[in-house]
């Protein structure tokens, strides 16, 4: 006599089933758990939980979790798992509308005869950088204002050696707090920020046909070591913002992303990241010295005023420094 299985269907038909239907089993319960995960970071982003927590070290891969959900959207479409694709499709909707104005510009008007004031900044990984490699990158991109992170006595003699004074003779450099401004205009009210940051953040003023421009050269804490001197030192840079005018630049490393929600309330300040307005969206900066891998993480940023507009922006890596170098092009709005 046969061997039937449940409903007449003979059991090695049934245990072929089962055994053709677990991949598809296995697949959906790893998308249920991806969908929980990109759920949890999206909260996060939303609710800024980040802000002086351990959670900021999981908003840095929003622009990456987003692909993933956009995947998983994919398989159980395939799949034809109904519930978890109207989640996934949730999701990936919420993600994408963080995402996408980052890569839309802005499209302000900038008159051609706008004065208009390069700047750029790098971090020198503690003096590891190739100083030559940053005064050919000065010299090549006409820079007007540097600002220089992680700078050390050793770093301001090696730059000066490799000709940075004869290009960029003013400065309000402090190796002593970790950071400096070189400039090619005179420089005044020079000094570090009166605020209680981790590291004291230099800040000087240019003149550039007629217009006085603020400057601070910023450096925070990092989140990894202790989110919340890292989410004070934020706050102390849009409290002192908010005793400055539009034409203000702010650039540096932030050690935060455009998600992070400290970065976020920083800008809704009044200021604008470079990259950003002109549509470049995450532009990753950090690190850069794991090639054949590409940097992941925007953390180093150009941010400005309403008085000011991006015209150009750019990363170059450099020798010996695991940040890649932010140089802009801002004009001065009449």
């Amino acid at each position: 006599m046969r061997e039937a299985g449940r409903a007449g269907v003979p059991a090695a038909a049934t245990r072929t089933g089962r055994r053709s239907g677990w991949p598809r089993r296995v697949v959906l319960v790893l998308c249920r758990i991806g969908l929980a995960l990109g759920c949890l970071l999206a909260l996060v982003r939303w609710t800024g939980w980040d802000d002086g927590t351990p959670l900021a070290l999981l908003v840095p891969v929003l622009p990456y979790a987003t692909a993933g959900a956009v995947l998983m959207l994919l398989t159980v479409v395939a799949l034809r798992s109904w519930r978890p694709a109207a989640g996934a499709a949730v999701l990936v909707l919420v993600e994408l509308c963080w995402l996408v104005p980052g890569f839309v510009p802005r499209g302000v008007a900038v008159p051609a005869g706008a004065p208009r004031l390069t700047v750029a900044t790098v971090n020198t990984h503690v003096a590891g950088m190739d100083a030559a490699a940053l005064v050919a990158l000065v010299r090549r991109e006409h820079v007007d204002v540097l600002a220089v992170e992680e700078l050390t006595t050793t770093a301001v003699r090696d730059l000066d050696a490799a000709g940075l004074a004869a290009l960029l003779p003013y400065r309000e450099v402090h190796p002593e707090a970790g950071s400096g401004l070189y400039a090619r205009l005179p420089l005044s009210d020079g000094g570090v920020l009166r605020r209680d940051t981790t590291w004291p953040q230099p800040t000087a003023r240019v003149t550039v046909a007629g217009r006085v421009v603020r400057l601070v050269a910023v450096h925070t804490f990092y989140p990894l070591g202790d989110p919340g001197r890292w989410a004070r030192d934020l706050a102390a840079l849009r409290a002192e913002l908010a005793a400055d005018g539009p034409d203000t630049v702010l650039l540096g490393d932030f050690n935060a992303t455009l998600d992070h929600a400290p970065m976020r309330r920083l800008l809704d300040a009044g200021l604008l990241d470079a990259a950003a307005e002109l549509g470049h969206g995450r532009a990753p900066t950090w690190p850069a010295d794991r090639a054949p891998l590409p940097p992941l993480l925007q953390l180093d940023h150009v941010l400005h005023g309403s008085g000011l507009a991006a015209v150009s922006t750019g990363a170059h890596t450099l020798p010996g420094t695991d940040h890649r170098a932010v140089v802009a092009e801002l004009a001065l709005l009449p």
